[in-house]
Formats: C-alpha cells, sequence, structure tokens
C-alpha cells in the first residue's frame, strides 16, 4: 500500500529555517505531482505548495512564496520542503500529500497523506 512517511519537524525561532522530507513507497513515486498542505490549532488544512511529476513546475501559496521551496528526487522517491525566514504563523502540522485528480490547490486532488509532522516557530 501506499505509505508516506513526514520527517524533520521541529521547534524553530522566527527567521529559522527547517527542512521537511517526505519518503513516498508503495507507488512508481515519478509518475505523480506532490502537494504540501499545513494544519495550524483550530484551521482548517491549507495548501502550502505543489510540485509536478519531474519537479519541472511548482506553485506556492502567496503566504510562503519567496521562503519556502519544494524539490523532490525522484531516486529516492522523496519531496522536501525548504522553508526559510520562518514566521510564528507558519506553526503547523505539514503533510504531504499524492496529487490523483486535477486541481492540486484542493484537498479533494490527494489521495494519499503522510501522518503529518510539527512544526513550531516560537520564540
Amino acid at each position: 500500500q501506499v505509505q508516506l512517511v513526514e520527517s524533520g519537524g521541529g521547534l524553530v525561532q522566527p527567521g529559522g529555517s527547517l527542512r521537511l522530507s517526505c519518503a513516498a513507497s508503495g507507488l512508481t513515486f515519478s509518475d505523480y505531482g506532490m502537494g504540501w498542505f499545513r494544519q495550524a490549532p483550530g484551521k482548517e488544512r491549507e495548501f502550502v505548495g505543489y510540485i509536478s511529476w519531474n519537479g519541472g513546475s511548482t506553485s506556492y501559496t502567496d503566504s510562503v512564496k519567496g521562503r519556502f521551496t519544494i524539490s523532490r528526487d525522484n531516486a529516492k522517491n522523496t519531496v522536501y520542503l525548504q522553508m526559510n525566514s520562518l514566521k510564528l504563523e507558519d506553526t503547523a502540522i505539514y503533510y504531504c500529500a499524492v496529487r490523483t485528480r486535477v486541481d492540486y490547490q484542493r484537498l479533494e486532488s490527494y489521495e494519499y497523506w503522510g501522518q503529518g509532522t510539527q512544526v513550531t516557530v516560537s520564540s
């Protein structure tokens, strides 16, 4: 079965950086675009960014543009989320997911999800 395992979360001060990883198994990873989402306490899960199957196309929500970068290594079946200049409002559980439908910004377009990794930005 498909498994996604996120790692790399933790506690970081404002302005700091973290790199999240998402290791996939049980699928032909290079066939799929991948998304990153996050969910803050008391809020709905929201789109963070997307990368196409070959890494040739990326897209980000406005609040993270210029600070976050998504990349992937298809040889390692892994997608990454590099987060720089972190802000208090970036605190959330971060999830990676496999896109199986057209609209990459919608949660409903993703069929498989990881368990999430906590990112806490605090001074």
